[in-house]
């Protein structure tokens, strides 16, 4: 770096001199002042300004916390000063007295990493023009009185200083009396060093001051409520804390107990009215006799107000890999609802403050509703809590009762609470759509502020009295049908749609999860018994009809048990469970195969149909018969397969001529449709392909291919429309040996939620029209 010569001439237009950036202060020309340095660049300008000639220039940073400033951290105004006085303390600090020459303006900074110096001129303190001396009366005035008022927060105020103020004429003396007397801001101050008209710099020391004061006062006004706060608390304490020691000492125990009863209530974490509610009811306790019924009521409450869970949460992390595993190991299929039980864990990963996200698991009973809930509070982190609304109805149930009826307790949501020991558990609310309502209330309405983010914040139930915040649980619910739930009630709740288990997830689930488990409640050994994979099927075929798993789980639990006896009576050492030998444990089959059509028939088609414990095969016959037209169904069929039947004949006789069927057949013939297990109630629009085929069929005399399936609504021009259940249809017929499946073309997306097994062994057809199922269901 090259040599730089350093002026001391204060009257050359430009000086070099060594260059300090002060932190949080600013300085003024004739004032003195000292500050602390300790960075190694500023001790070194430091040391070289007084080895050369004692002078330095002084430049404010803009922001105070920045460690090594450059060129733009800095203000391009500051101060010439020359420095008086220079102490070395310990750890490499230094103290510097310095007084300000004249202000100066960078024209260069040089910083070479070990110092810095600024190439400087020198610029007027203050504008020659001149000023209007009736404003600049007023001004100073106004300036006067404004920091008599910031002085009165300062009671070691020099008097010399105050009475130097307030006598002073001069604008100029007066504004640098008071600007270096006075802790403003470093940025004001800053702003005042570079202003130069003496009327502006007044008017902005007069904003200044007027600003200053007003934050003074605010924080003398806080400081003031604080310690009164405290002087009041403090003083209760002490006095509480000898009514404890004179009751100890006279034996009162009653006194003691109450004692216990305001400790606790004054460091609940509670809002200041609901405290002073419960002091009162202390203070009520304290003036009763202690076996008074009164006193007795009181306790109860005070009790069970004190032992909620005020302001303690449960704190965990987390994972949707943890959550994952969780649902996966616990839980076989149900992939979609899996998906959107992640999809609601993800959300409240990334915002824990989320509102209103309630979910209801709906579906057939035995599905696993309330152990997927468990499994979300698990994968949560959270306390669990299970509210059972069965039959429940009366409002009190979710309310409670008031305590001043006789044996009056807590409703069921800070019962839940209580059990969970947390403010922001999991509470599962179980088979909500039974919730019933007679003379004593409508419970549901209950329940609509409890799932409403907006009011939950500040719930109130009729015995505690005070509201708590139930905003920080997490709610879900369960149901069996969502039609039975109110509506203001349902549209609080995201629905999640849990299906029927196939038979192929039933078996999973059977030999995974339900049997290691039975297994091990009745102390067997998994080598002591053994149910062969084909047992399995042939149980949750010919021994259970259910949507869920649980009268599944209760024949593996009679399997056990009998295994059990056999080994305890050392009959035999270990069990083997085979088709051939299942009725020795369950007895004789339940349930048979699904009735379908073994071989090519007139007038039988496999339908097929979709219930609530999954889908079936349904074989539909028709029959035509000499008669005088009349069409006659029967099996139990609702109003919408007979409108479906009517329909059939209708499209029929339009294409009469093409398949060579009389085309008077409507007046010559009676046809007779019928749908076996004629005491099973049906209905439902998707058998109408069914019916069409199997009606061209008997009257043509054209068979039916008994290795074909079929399902799909018609309408009167013969095209053919979606239907739902897609999934459980397409495993019935592959139970039964289907090979083919007639589904209508709009289905065809529905295909992704159907097994790979099936889509693996099943020829699929898509059919827009009537003309497509025909083609390939007849044999031509």
């Amino acid at each position: 770096m090259e040599q730089v010569i350093i002026s001391d001439k204060n009257n050359e237009y430009e000086n070099t001199f060594y260059t300090v950036a002060m932190r949080g202060l600013v300085a003024f020309p004739k004032m003195v002042m000292h500050f602390d340095v300790a960075r190694e660049k500023t001790v070194k300008s430091v040391e070289c300004a007084v080895k050369g000639n004692g002078k330095i220039f002084l430049v404010a940073q803009k922001e105070a916390y920045t460690d090594n400033p450059k060129a733009y951290d800095l203000y391009k105004t500051g101060v010439v000063a020359e420095i008086k006085q220079v102490l070395r303390l310990p750890d490499n600090i230094m103290k510097v007295l310095v007084q300000g020459l004249y202000k100066a303006k960078i024209v260069n900074l040089v910083d070479d990493g070990e110092k810095m110096m600024a190439k400087v001129k020198c610029v007027p303190s203050y504008s020659k023009a001149k000023y209007d001396k009736t404003e600049a009366e007023a001004l100073m005035r106004s300036v006067k009185n404004a920091f008599e008022r910031y002085a009165s927060f300062f009671p070691k105020m020099p008097k010399d200083l105050m009475i130097s103020v307030m006598t002073q004429s001069s604008p100029i003396k007066l504004f640098e009396s008071i600007v270096f007397s006075c802790n403003l801001d470093y940025k004001d101050k800053q702003l005042l060093l570079e202003e130069t008209n003496i009327i502006s710099k007044l008017t902005s020391l007069l904003s200044c001051l007027t600003s200053e004061t007003e934050v003074l006062e605010m924080e003398q006004s806080i400081n003031e409520q604080t310690r009164n706060n405290l002087e009041k608390g403090q003083r209760e304490y002490f006095l509480r804390e000898q009514m404890r020691i004179i009751q100890e000492q006279l034996g009162d125990e009653d006194g003691d107990e109450n004692f216990r009863y305001m400790t606790k209530a004054m460091s609940l974490e509670c809002d200041e009215k609901s405290r002073e509610k419960l002091l009162k009811e202390v203070e009520k306790l304290s003036k009763l006799p202690p076996f008074s019924q009164e006193a007795f009521v009181i306790k109860n409450y005070l009790d069970t107000v004190l032992e909620l869970p005020w302001g303690k949460y449960t704190k965990s992390k987390l994972s949707l890999v943890k959550a994952e595993s969780v649902l996966e190991k616990e839980h076989y299929g149900l992939k979609k609802v899996k998906e959107r039980i992640l999809e609601f864990l993800a959300v409240y990963m990334l915002n824990p403050k989320i509102k209103g996200q309630i979910i209801c698991l709906a579906g057939p009973p035995g599905i696993g509703k309330t152990s997927i809930a468990k499994s979300v509070a698990k994968a949560m982190g959270r306390k669990y809590a299970r509210v059972s609304l069965g039959g429940v109805r009366d409002e009190a149930d979710i309310r409670g009762h008031r305590k001043t009826y006789v044996g009056a307790m807590p409703g069921r949501i800070i019962t839940a609470l209580q059990q969970a020991g947390s403010s922001n558990p999991l509470i599962l609310f179980d088979e909500i759509d039974k919730l019933c309502s007679d003379i004593k209330g409508d419970p549901s309405s209950a329940m609509l502020e409890v799932l409403d983010s907006e009011q939950n914040n500040a719930f109130r139930d009729h015995f505690v009295e005070i509201p708590f915040d139930l905003s920080k649980a997490v709610f879900i619910t369960t149901a069996n049908n969502i039609s039975a739930i109110p509506e203001p009630l349902l549209d609080r709740m995201d629905v999640i749609e849990l299906p029927s288990y196939t038979a192929e997830e039933k078996f999973h689930i059977a030999k995974e999860h339900l049997l290691p488990k039975q297994i091990k409640e009745h102390g067997l050994k998994a080598s002591q018994l053994k149910i062969t994979d084909d047992a399995l099927h042939d149980i949750i075929q010919f021994y259970t009809k259910e949507a869920g798993v649980r009268s599944l789980e209760r024949l593996l639990a009679s399997v056990c048990r009998k295994t059990a006896k056999k080994i305890a009576s050392e009959e035999v050492k270990k069990v083997t469970v085979k088709p051939d030998n299942i009725h020795e444990y369950l007895g004789i089959k339940k349930y048979l195969s699904d009735l379908s059509s073994k071989e090519n028939q007139v007038g039988v088609v496999n339908g097929l149909a979709w219930t609530s414990v999954g889908g079936v095969i349904m074989p539909l016959e028709v029959i035509a018969l000499d008669g005088t037209g009349k069409t006659e169904v029967t099996g139990s069929l609702g109003d919408v397969m007979k409108e479906s039947s009517k329909i059939a004949v209708s499209y029929v006789r339009s294409i009469a001529e093409k398949y060579g069927i009389d085309k008077e057949f409507y007046k010559k013939n009676d046809i007779h449709i019928h749908a076996p297990e004629g005491a099973v109630p049906k209905d439902g629009p998707s058998a109408g392909v069914t019916m069409t085929t199997a009606l061209v069929s008997a009257l043509s005399g054209i068979p039916v291919r008994a290795d074909v399936a079929m399902t799909g609504e018609i309408t009167l021009h013969g095209k053919v429309l979606a239907i739902g259940g897609l999934r459980e249809k397409t495993m019935a017929s592959y139970k039964a040996g289907i090979k083919t499946i007639i589904i209508p073309a709009q289905n065809k997306a529905d295909l992704e939620e159907v097994d790979n097994v099936i889509k693996e062994n099943i020829e699929f057809i898509y059919a827009d029209n009537l003309t497509d199922v025909l083609d390939n269901a007849l044999i031509n």
